[in-house]
C-alpha cells in the first residue's frame, strides 16, 4: 500500500533521465526482494548474462548463432530447474520399477515472465544488434520494471528503449494511468474476488455434493474470476507504467466477445500469445509448409502455451484442448464467422469452450476436471442436493456477474474512448470521480477483506 506513492515520488524528485531510472530499478529489485530477496540477486545475474553478450555481440556487429543458443539453453534450463524438475520427475516415477526422489524447489514468482523477455531480448539482439542495448541499467531496468515483472504484460525492449532513454511525463498521463489502475484495482477486488468466493467453494466440493447447477455456477464464476483477475493486473501494470512515463501494449482485447477459438486467442493474453507466435511458431515454419505442418507447429505452441502456466497435467490438457478446437476452425469443419445470422450461435459455441477449458485449467487433477464434465449433463448422479447451489447466489453476487457479462463486451473498450475525450470533457470529469470513488471502496475491501493474490503470480 505504501509502496506506490513512495515509488513515485522518489522518481518525481530526480530530474535527470538516468537518475529517474537509477531510482525505478533500485525500487524494483526491492519490490522484488521484498518476497523473493535471494530470486532477486538471479534476476540481476540473468540479466548481467543477456546483457554482456549482448555487448559482445554488438562490437562484432554480430550475434553468434553459438551464443544465442547457449542463451537460450540457460533460460530454458532455468524454467526446467525452478517451475518443470519436480513434475518431469513425477511422470517418471509413473513408470515402472522407479521411484526418484521429487525434488521441492521454490518457484520464483513471476519467473515465466522475465525469462520470456531475456529470450526475446537476445533472439531480437540476434536478428538485428541495433535493437541490444549498450547499457547494464538501461537492461536491468527493461527486465526488472516492477509494474509488470511479476505477471506481464510481456515486453520486448525495442518496445520500450525509446521510452528507458526519452520518455517525458507530464499531470494528464499521469492522471490517466491513475485511472486505468484503479480500473484494474476495482476489477480485481469487486469483480474476481467476489467470484473466486463461490469458485472455490464449488471446486473444494466433495464428489458426491457435486450438483449439476453448482458446476455450471463455479465455471461460470471461475471464468469471470480469472477473465477480471488477470485483466485486472494487466490494466494495473498498463496504468502504473503510464505514470512513469512507459506506455504498455494492451494483454486483453475484450476476449469472451470472441467468436471461434482463434478469435478468441488473439484477444487473450495478447503478449504472450505474440510472443508464442513470433518465437516459436513464425521459426519452426508457420503456416509456410502446407497445412499439416501448420497444424503440427500449432500443437507445439499450444502444447508450450499449456506447460507455460504450470506444472501440471491439467494445463497441457488445457493447452491441447484449445489447439483441438482451434484446429477444428482452421481446417473448415467448423465453419465459423460464415454467417452474420449464425454469429450468436457461434458467440455460444466460443463461450461454452472457453468455459469447460478453464474447468480443466483450474480442476486440481484430470479426475476432478473429468468429473466436473460429466455432473455438467448430469452424468453420474445430480449431486447430494441440487439445490443447494442457489445458496451462493447472493445479491453481491449476482451484481457482480451482472457487471461482469457487462463490461465483457467490446463495446466497453472505455479505455481507449476515455483518452481521446477533451480536456473539459463532461464524461472525461465523470470518469475520473468514479475512479475516485471505486478507489475508496478498494481501500475499505482491502482493509476488511483477507489477503489475496493474483492468479498469474503463481506463472
Amino acid at each position: 500500500m505504501f509502496f506506490l506513492p513512495v515509488a513515485f515520488a522518489a522518481e518525481r524528485l530526480v530530474k535527470p533521465i538516468r537518475a529517474k531510472n537509477i531510482v525505478l530499478t533500485v525500487l524494483s529489485l526491492l519490490f522484488y526482494a521484498y518476497g523473493e530477496p535471494v530470486f532477486a540477486l538471479f534476476l540481476v545475474f540473468s540479466a548481467l548474462l543477456h546483457h554482456l553478450a549482448g555487448v559482445y555481440a554488438k562490437k562484432k556487429e554480430r550475434y553468434p548463432a553459438a551464443l544465442l543458443a547457449c542463451l537460450i539453453v540457460f533460460d530454458v534450463a532455468t524454467l526446467i530447474v525452478f517451475k518443470y524438475l519436480g513434475f518431469f520427475t513425477e511422470l517418471l516415477n509413473a513408470l515402472p520399477g522407479l521411484s526418484l526422489p521429487v525434488p521441492q524447489i521454490r518457484l520464483p514468482i513471476g519467473i515465466s515472465f522475465f525469462t520470456f523477455q531475456l529470450m526475446s531480448y537476445a533472439i531480437d539482439g540476434y536478428r538485428d544488434t541495433r535493437q541490444l542495448s549498450s547499457s547494464f541499467g538501461d537492461t536491468l531496468l527493461y527486465v526488472s520494471f516492477f509494474p509488470q515483472l511479476i505477471a506481464g504484460p510481456v515486453v520486448k525492449y525495442h518496445d520500450v528503449a525509446v521510452a528507458i532513454r526519452h520518455r517525458r511525463t507530464d499531470p494528464r498521463n499521469t492522471a490517466r494511468g491513475m485511472r486505468r489502475f484503479v480500473f484494474g484495482l476495482s476489477k480485481k477486488l469487486l469483480l474476481a474476488n467476489t467470484m473466486a468466493i463461490v469458485a472455490d467453494a464449488v471446486y473444494a466440493l466433495p464428489a458426491g455434493d457435486l450438483s449439476t447447477p453448482a458446476v455450471w455456477l463455479g465455471a461460470l464464476a471461475y471464468a469471470m474470476q480469472i477473465y477480471y483477475d488477470f485483466s485486472g493486473y494487466s490494466d494495473m501494470a498498463i496504468g502504473l507504467a503510464r505514470m512513469f512515463g512507459f506506455h504498455l501494449r494492451e494483454n486483453f482485447d475484450h476476449p469472451y466477445a470472441a467468436v471461434g477459438i482463434t478469435d478468441f486467442w488473439r484477444k487473450w493474453h495478447i503478449s504472450v500469445t505474440d510472443w508464442f507466435r513470433e518465437y516459436v511458431y513464425i521459426p519452426l515454419g508457420g503456416n509456410r509448409k502446407g497445412r499439416l505442418r501448420a497444424e503440427l507447429n500449432a500443437f507445439v505452441v499450444f502444447l508450450l502455451t499449456g506447460l507455460w502456466h504450470g506444472a501440471n497435467l491439467t494445463f497441457v490438457v488445457w493447452g491441447l484442448y484449445n489447439w483441438f478446437f482451434r484446429t477444428l476452425e482452421t481446417v473448415g469443419a467448423l465453419p465459423v464467422r460464415k454467417s452474420r445470422r449464425l454469429r450468436p450461435l457461434w458467440w455460444i459455441y466460443t463461450f461454452v469452450v472457453t468455459l469447460f477449458g478453464f474447468v480443466i485449467f483450474r480442476a486440481e487433477s484430470l479426475s476432478q476436471a473429468w468429473l466436473f464434465f460429466l455432473r455438467a449433463f448430469g452424468i453420474g448422479g445430480v449431486g447430494h442436493d441440487p439445490a443447494a447451489a442457489l445458496g451462493w447466489l447472493t445479491p453481491s453476487f449476482v451484481c457482480c456477474l451482472i457487471l461482469c457479462f457487462l463490461f465483457m463486451l467490446p463495446w466497453t473498450r472505455l479505455n481507449r474512448k476515455l483518452d481521446a475525450m477533451p480536456k473539459s470533457g463532461v464524461l472525461r470529469a465523470a470518469s475520473y470521480l468514479l475512479a475516485a470513488a471505486l478507489f475508496l471502496l478498494c481501500i475499505v475491501v482491502c482493509v476488511t477483506g483477507t489477503y489475496d493474490p493474483f492468479i498469474y503470480f503463481n506463472f
